[in-house]
């Protein structure tokens, strides 16, 4: 008699390991109807509950996700540029820090931040200022937008003859899930205030994600770095530039997406499809502009407008 062959059983850790990573690469927006399935085919709550826990506090950092306050007194970004002890981050505009419940992705209470976890009065003028300008800029540039002005490294520093450095955070998303169509945009600039050298230099990363899933699924997953500077002056003319140099090259790279938006009908769209689909039905490669995808990304994204 033939030997039965003995199938390989997945261990508990190996369970857990391959859910972590669904989870992490949920599309924007849709982590929650992600872990849904997955708690369903796992089915053991305890795998499960370790998955999320591991898995939820990151993607909600790396996505830039704001929530809103108990008070509704804004919305706070969780972002590791404001992330404390238990779960609590900080909202540098309103001096409040909330308490996240990471799997429920909810504020679940919220309290003033101490005079410890806030920057020196000399810093909370830049740092202000900025904000003030970058909130006038997304509220023009991002349907429901929200942004936020870190203090990351010397926010003790109590005047001139020290270097500190700042940290834009800028997140937007639009969520339409009845219309199959998810997107977001993220983009976070370091900003370091160089006193001895009297110059402020600026690093950018820009990421846009988008996931369209009518009859199919095809996902964007786009990233730009950049560099530029500018002369350290008094805080305002500071924030002037520094918005100016932000908005210029947000701008600007989402002009020339738009431009790779329009070439899609006659080069990408056609990398995205077999010649011959499992259907069996040729792809009517002739007339690709019948497809709304182009169209639906774009304004998903709110590019264009």
């Amino acid at each position: 008699m033939a030997e039965e062959e003995e199938e390989s059983e997945l261990s508990d850790k190996q369970k857990v390991e391959i859910a972590k990573w669904f989870l992490l690469n949920s599309p924007p927006g849709e982590i929650q109807y992600v872990a849904k399935d997955v708690k369903s085919i796992l089915n053991n709550d305890d795998l499960y509950n370790e998955a999320a826990s591991e898995a939820f506090p990151v993607y909600n950092k790396s996505h830039l996700i704001s929530l809103q306050m108990p008070n509704r007194s804004g919305d706070v970004l969780v972002t590791s540029f404001g992330e404390l002890e238990g779960n609590a981050f900080l909202d540098p505009r309103t001096t409040q820090v909330a308490v996240v419940d990471h799997v429920k992705q909810v504020c679940t209470e919220v309290r003033p931040a101490l005079d410890e976890e806030l920057p020196s009065p000399y810093i909370e003028e830049f740092r202000c200022s900025l904000d003030a300008e970058i909130l006038k800029y997304v509220e023009e540039a991002y349907p429901k937008g929200v942004c936020s002005v870190y203090c990351i490294n010397g926010k003790d520093v109590e005047g001139p003859g020290s270097n500190f450095e700042l940290a834009v955070v800028i997140s937007a998303a639009r969520h339409s899930p009845q219309n199959f169509c998810n997107g977001s945009w993220c983009s976070i600039w370091n900003i370091q205030f160089k006193d001895d050298q009297q110059t402020v230099e600026v690093k950018g990363k820009m990421q846009v994600g988008a996931h369209y899933f009518e009859e199919g699924n095809v996902q964007l997953d786009a990233k730009h770095e950049c560099k530029d500077a500018t002369l350290f002056q008094a805080p305002d003319d500071c924030a002037l530039a520094l918005s100016s140099i932000i908005r210029h090259h947000e701008t600007e790279y989402l002009a020339s997406l738009e431009a790779s938006y329009l070439n899609l009908p006659d080069s990408t769209f056609k990398d995205l499809r077999r010649k011959l689909p499992v259907t069996r039905t040729l792809f009517p490669w002739h007339n690709t502009l019948q497809f709304s995808l182009t169209r639906d990304i774009s304004k998903e994204l709110g590019i264009g407008k």
